[in-house]
Protein backbone atom coordinates (compact mmCIF):
# COMPACT_ATOMS: atom_id res chain seq x y z
CA UNK A 1 0.00 0.00 0.00
CA UNK A 2 2.82 2.32 0.55
CA UNK A 3 4.64 1.86 -2.82
CA UNK A 4 1.15 2.84 -4.50
CA UNK A 5 0.72 5.69 -2.62
CA UNK A 6 4.16 7.20 -2.49
CA UNK A 7 4.16 6.11 -6.43
CA UNK A 8 0.72 8.11 -7.06
CA UNK A 9 1.69 10.99 -4.98
CA UNK A 10 4.58 11.51 -6.55
CA UNK A 11 3.87 10.51 -9.96
CA UNK A 12 0.80 13.22 -10.40
CA UNK A 13 2.62 16.21 -9.08
CA UNK A 14 5.23 15.43 -11.55
CA UNK A 15 3.11 15.03 -14.27
CA UNK A 16 1.46 17.99 -13.71
CA UNK A 17 4.59 20.17 -13.49
CA UNK A 18 5.29 18.12 -16.73
CA UNK A 19 1.78 19.56 -18.56
CA UNK A 20 0.47 16.51 -18.95
CA UNK A 21 -2.27 15.87 -16.74
CA UNK A 22 -5.05 17.39 -14.28
CA UNK A 23 -4.54 20.60 -16.56
CA UNK A 24 -7.96 22.32 -15.01
CA UNK A 25 -6.21 22.47 -11.81
CA UNK A 26 -3.18 24.66 -10.70
CA UNK A 27 -0.39 23.06 -9.67
CA UNK A 28 -0.08 24.26 -6.40
CA UNK A 29 -3.40 22.79 -5.51
CA UNK A 30 -2.35 19.14 -6.80
CA UNK A 31 1.16 19.67 -4.83
CA UNK A 32 -0.88 20.31 -1.48
CA UNK A 33 -3.70 17.47 -2.40
CA UNK A 34 -0.77 15.17 -2.84
CA UNK A 35 1.61 16.52 -0.42
CA UNK A 36 -0.98 14.25 2.60
CA UNK A 37 -0.56 11.19 0.35
CA UNK A 38 3.49 11.66 0.48
CA UNK A 39 3.21 11.89 4.23
CA UNK A 40 1.40 9.06 4.80
CA UNK A 41 3.24 7.00 2.71
CA UNK A 42 6.49 7.83 3.98
CA UNK A 43 4.74 7.26 7.46
CA UNK A 44 3.91 3.43 6.47
CA UNK A 45 7.67 2.95 4.41
CA UNK A 46 10.15 3.92 6.40
CA UNK A 47 10.15 2.06 9.78
CA UNK A 48 8.92 -1.19 7.79
CA UNK A 49 12.19 -0.79 5.62
CA UNK A 50 14.22 0.49 8.74
CA UNK A 51 12.29 -2.75 10.23
CA UNK A 52 13.23 -5.07 7.73
CA UNK A 53 17.18 -3.41 7.50
CA UNK A 54 17.30 -4.36 11.28
CA UNK A 55 15.57 -7.71 11.20
CA UNK A 56 16.07 -9.40 7.75
CA UNK A 57 20.10 -10.11 7.29
CA UNK A 58 21.30 -6.70 7.81
CA UNK A 59 24.91 -7.37 6.79
CA UNK A 60 23.63 -8.82 3.48
CA UNK A 61 22.08 -5.59 2.43
CA UNK A 62 24.82 -3.66 3.89
CA UNK A 63 27.60 -4.98 1.54
CA UNK A 64 25.02 -4.36 -1.35
CA UNK A 65 25.74 -1.92 -4.39
CA UNK A 66 21.85 -1.81 -5.02
CA UNK A 67 21.21 -0.87 -1.44
CA UNK A 68 23.61 2.06 -0.98
CA UNK A 69 22.58 3.31 -4.14
CA UNK A 70 18.91 2.87 -2.83
CA UNK A 71 19.71 4.76 0.38
CA UNK A 72 21.68 7.80 -1.34
CA UNK A 73 19.00 7.60 -4.05
CA UNK A 74 16.26 8.13 -1.51
CA UNK A 75 17.93 10.47 0.70
CA UNK A 76 18.31 12.83 -2.51
CA UNK A 77 14.56 12.46 -4.07
CA UNK A 78 13.39 13.44 0.01
CA UNK A 79 15.79 16.27 -0.38
CA UNK A 80 14.47 17.06 -3.86
CA UNK A 81 11.21 16.49 -3.02
CA UNK A 82 11.03 18.87 -0.39
CA UNK A 83 13.05 21.35 -0.64
CA UNK A 84 13.07 22.40 -4.10
CA UNK A 85 10.29 20.63 -5.96
CA UNK A 86 7.99 21.72 -3.09
CA UNK A 87 8.86 25.33 -3.65
CA UNK A 88 8.32 25.39 -7.69
CA UNK A 89 4.69 23.52 -7.51
CA UNK A 90 3.74 26.43 -4.56
CA UNK A 91 4.62 28.65 -6.47
CA UNK A 92 2.41 27.09 -8.94
CA UNK A 93 5.15 26.95 -12.10
CA UNK A 94 5.18 24.37 -14.38
CA UNK A 95 8.57 23.31 -14.83
CA UNK A 96 9.41 20.27 -16.50
CA UNK A 97 13.34 20.10 -15.59
CA UNK A 98 12.20 19.93 -11.53
CA UNK A 99 9.40 17.15 -12.89
CA UNK A 100 12.19 15.48 -14.54
CA UNK A 101 14.85 15.23 -12.04
CA UNK A 102 12.35 14.18 -9.41
CA UNK A 103 10.97 11.08 -11.97
CA UNK A 104 14.56 10.32 -12.34
CA UNK A 105 15.29 10.36 -8.55
CA UNK A 106 12.04 8.28 -7.87
CA UNK A 107 13.24 5.99 -10.64
CA UNK A 108 16.45 5.31 -9.55
CA UNK A 109 15.12 4.58 -5.59
CA UNK A 110 12.46 2.04 -7.10
CA UNK A 111 15.18 0.20 -9.28
CA UNK A 112 17.97 -0.16 -7.41
CA UNK A 113 15.50 -1.31 -4.49
CA UNK A 114 13.90 -4.40 -6.76
CA UNK A 115 17.70 -4.91 -7.68
CA UNK A 116 18.15 -5.85 -3.84
CA UNK A 117 16.11 -8.97 -4.17
CA UNK A 118 18.07 -9.88 -7.09
CA UNK A 119 21.22 -11.55 -6.62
Amino acid sequence: MGLALIGGAVLVVDLRLLGLGLSRQPVAQVARDAERWLLVSLAVLLPTGLLQFMCFAATKYYYLTAFWTKMIALSLALIFTFAVRRRVAMAGETNKVVAVISLCLWSTVAIAGRLIGLP
